[in-house]
């Protein structure tokens, strides 16, 4: 019998569930509780009816009908809302998670499914020593891009088990903090900075964890297994609303694995979200680089980003006869490279440095003079009812705006026309082998976008004009710093898409052993008979014969930050007072709004001309104000719209990182970018 003082009014029953593996024991207890007991008295009233001796430290409520976590232990049964309807379940706050990574490869590891899916992704990144972990995120493959692949294959539901790695026994799989060392600004290289494998005075540092010399191979080191049927079972978007799909799917960072309906031994994708990478160094970032490259790869062999028949013979080159033959065999060779600033050049800059043994002299260059080019250029307006009209006319550019006029001898009066770039998109019309050096610019105006072509008559103009076009669209002049690397960079992409017939290496492909249909996409394939491309991947492979694998590696990644397309993310939306849906493609430093049936910009929005973003979550609206009074308002159609509002969030963190700040990350600020008040 219970007395009417230990069962009084305010006590109550409620029925908790123990998620354990012992057999023969309950699972089921039904307590007497009372409103003002806490969370943390729960627990200990708990595991004294259990009574099995474990390590109860990693388990904690899980609210089923809530989705949510009772982790704030002092908090009251009252204060959280639990009632004697809450169905709760004492379960591990860390569980076992199936994470495909960019390079296809399975990993298996323990993860927290009860924090934040921002410090989940930074546990897991420390796990397989990828710095900069804010550039990644999670992503659960939509319905849509699994459907041609079930088709394809209904037996074969998951990988084999020999193609999972297997790290369930880290220190972070084990909810034990990482090892700083992997984060110190001061340790010793602990990649081979050519070869990008693990430094052998180093390999110490993993024996700590489960990530051995093996198993960092097989994160750092490129294994292609492609082959056309792998790619013909793989999701290929065909239109922009195809690739939409493939952005649908990404996680919300502010909330846990388990709020989002992740349940144990799930497969999600690990992918780099934003495409702004940081700080890359050879000496620590050979699993990052390895990993940038691969998802990189498959971007461009699954035709997620377009690129010209040219510049996917480089790309098929780099893969084949670069990152492929070095990633299996031991050999090195020496390579130079040109010093440049941005973060895969600052990487090469780097990479050149250790190679060669020495230190780079850096000019300063006279900051009171105002750099301006002048040159005679072919202006292409496209006409709707004729043929384009090509004209030459004499071009001066000027801080961030181009005028021309009829000729030199005229340039001191009024121009014909000015044209200011800043906020415009520029593209890249290029075929090297044809010499074609065009320059598209596509400039905002009241009622969307002004096209101007403008042609150039040799490389050295092209990098010089297009180089000064892409920092001006920015907002900065040809004073910038970045404006000679941004030459070269162009030059030295040039350089490799310009190759002559060999005709030693054309004439006998069938000597090669190698198979051409695992290195360029479909729609190439189809194109080209084997023997074809193998020639022309050869040709390709000329300027490129001379690189080390890591150079290889940062010279494909360089490429593909080249391409028009590279870092959009595509959704679907619809504007305020509009009639018709249309994409919207988010990039690391503007909003493009694109037409969903030609794929035209319309109009290009810039994150350092925006004032405020915010969502109002009842009608699911993103509203942003940009300045001179310009704002806009859609709803996103194709995922929820806290995927778009924390992709601009996320940039606009991702531009305060600076190398001073060592490797610690503001987590408060992400998620006050990020959040939302929903």
């Amino acid at each position: 019998m219970v007395s009417s003082t230990e069962y009084g009014s305010h006590t109550w029953e409620l029925l908790l569930t123990v998620d354990h593996q012992h057999e023969g024991v309950e699972k089921e207890f039904l307590l007497q509780v009372t409103g003002d007991l806490h969370v943390g008295g729960l627990m200990l009233k708990l595991v004294e009816q259990i009574k099995i001796a474990q390590d109860w430290s990693d388990y904690a409520f899980w609210w089923e009908q809530k989705k949510c976590w009772l982790l704030k232990t002092h908090w009251t049964l009252d204060k959280c809302g639990v009632q004697a309807d809450a169905k709760l379940i004492f379960t591990t706050q860390h569980k076992m998670l199936r994470l495909r990574l960019p390079n296809m490869k399975t990993v298996r590891l323990k993860v927290s499914f009860s924090s934040m899916v921002f410090r989940a992704v930074s546990d897991i990144c420390k796990m397989l020593n990828i710095r900069r972990s804010e550039e990644l995120s999670l992503l659960k493959q939509s319905e849509g891009t699994l459907k041609k692949k079930k088709k394809k294959d209904k037996n074969s539901k998951e990988p084999a088990t020999e193609d999972i790695l297997n790290l369930c026994n880290s220190p972070v799989s084990s909810g034990l903090p990482a090892n700083p060392g992997l984060y110190s600004k001061t340790m010793t290289p602990v990649y081979d900075p050519i070869s990008g494998s693990p430094a052998s005075s180093t390999i110490t540092w993993f024996s700590d964890g489960s990530l051995t010399e093996q198993n960092c191979s097989i994160l750092a080191l490129s294994h292609p297994t492609c082959s056309p049927e792998m790619l013909a079972e793989m999701y290929q978007p065909r239109t922009l609303a195809d690739k939409a799909k493939l952005n649908a799917g990404w996680l919300d960072s502010s909330r846990s694995l388990m709020e989002q309906g992740v349940v144990e031994e799930d497969q999600l994708l690990l992918r780099f979200k934003y495409y702004t990478f940081f700080d890359l160094n050879p000496k620590y970032d050979a699993v990052r680089i390895n990993q940038i490259y691969e998802q990189a790869r498959w971007a461009i062999l699954l035709e997620e980003i377009d690129c010209t028949e040219e510049e996917m013979l480089i790309f098929a080159a780099l893969q084949a006869y670069h990152v492929s033959k070095l990633s299996l065999s031991s050999e090195t060779q020496d390579s130079t490279c040109e010093s440049e600033v941005d973060e895969v050049e600052a990487a090469l800059s780097n990479l050149e440095v250790t190679l060669e043994g020495g230190n780079k002299s850096n000019i300063l260059e006279d900051i009171t003079d105002i750099p301006k080019l002048a040159d005679n250029l072919k202006l292409v307006r496209p006409k709707k009812l004729a043929l384009k009209a090509i004209k030459t006319y004499w071009f001066v550019f000027r801080d961030t705006s181009i005028s021309y006029f009829k000729n030199k001898e005229s340039a001191q009066g009024e121009p014909i026309e000015k044209l200011n770039l800043k906020g415009c998109e520029v593209v890249p019309d290029v075929n090297v082998a044809a010499k074609k050096f065009g320059i598209k610019l596509l400039i905002p105006v009241a009622d969307g976008m002004n096209e101007v072509y403008l042609r150039c008559d040799n490389e050295d103009q092209y990098a010089r004009w297009m180089a000064a076009c892409v920092l001006a669209s920015k907002g900065r002049t040809m004073a910038d710093s970045s404006y000679q690397p941004e030459v070269q960079k162009i030059l030295s992409f040039l350089q490799m898409k310009n190759w002559t017939m060999c005709s030693q290496a054309a004439s006998e492909p069938e000597n090669v052993d190698m198979k051409p249909e695992c290195f360029v996409s479909p729609r190439y394939i189809k194109k080209f008979k084997s023997k074809q491309l193998t020639a022309r991947i050869l040709e390709a492979h000329q300027n490129v014969s001379q690189m080390s694998l890591v150079e290889a590696k940062l010279r494909f990644i360089q490429a593909w930050q080249s391409l028009p397309e590279f870092g959009l993310s595509y959704y679907i939306v619809r504007f305020k007072g509009s009639k018709k849906d249309d994409v919207l493609g988010v990039s690391y430093n503007r909003l493009i709004r694109i037409d969903m049936a030609t794929g035209d910009p319309i109009t290009t929005w810039r994150f350092s001309n925006m004032k405020q973003w915010n969502v109002n979550w009842e009608i699911r609206q993103v509203a942003i104000e940009f300045d001179q009074n310009v704002s806009i308002a859609f709803t996103c159609l194709s995922a929820d719209c806290k995927i778009i509002h924390e992709y601009i969030g996320g940039y606009i963190f991702l531009s305060t990182r600076s190398k001073d700040h060592n490797e610690t990350l503001d987590e408060e600020l992400f998620h006050k970018l990020t959040g939302g008040q929903e």
